[in-house]
């Protein structure tokens, strides 16, 4: 994770869904922000998620993990995206961050903010790195 200063986004929150509690990116979509609880928790967040994910995809036995189980296939939300010009509604389903590791043994690590470069749109990729 690296500090969160404003940029759009998710960040890294405890996630309480049937009883069992995990650690999850949320996305700003998936937030109730008419709920003033939840707005408050999502508007103090201290950090925001860069996506850089170090992971095993074998067990120690070398054994590959079965990474289709973690899928959280009853989350999904609806987010704004910009085409052509024009405002229009999406439907995403969980992405490897945010839903596609629910039940993960996460931990969560601050890395400093110059190893963040996010892409938003197309003219991010033509920036100087770190700009």
């Amino acid at each position: 994770m690296v500090k969160n200063e404003g940029e759009p986004g998710g960040g890294p929150f405890f996630v309480k869904k049937s009883g069992e509690v995990s650690l999850q990116i949320v996305e700003k979509a998936q937030v109730d922000l008419e709920d003033a609880s939840q707005k408050d928790l999502f508007m103090k967040a201290t950090h925001f998620n860069p996506v850089d994910l170090v992971l095993s995809l074998t067990d120690a036995k070398g054994k590959k993990y079965d990474l289709e189980r973690y899928i959280d296939k009853e989350t999904g939300f609806i987010s704004v995206k910009s085409f052509e010009g024009k405002d229009i509604k999406a439907m995403e389903r969980p992405g490897l961050w945010n839903g596609a590791m629910a039940g993960w043994l996460t931990v969560f690590a601050q890395v400093p903010s110059e190893t963040f470069s996010p892409v938003k749109t197309i003219n991010d990729l033509l920036k100087e790195p770190h700009q």
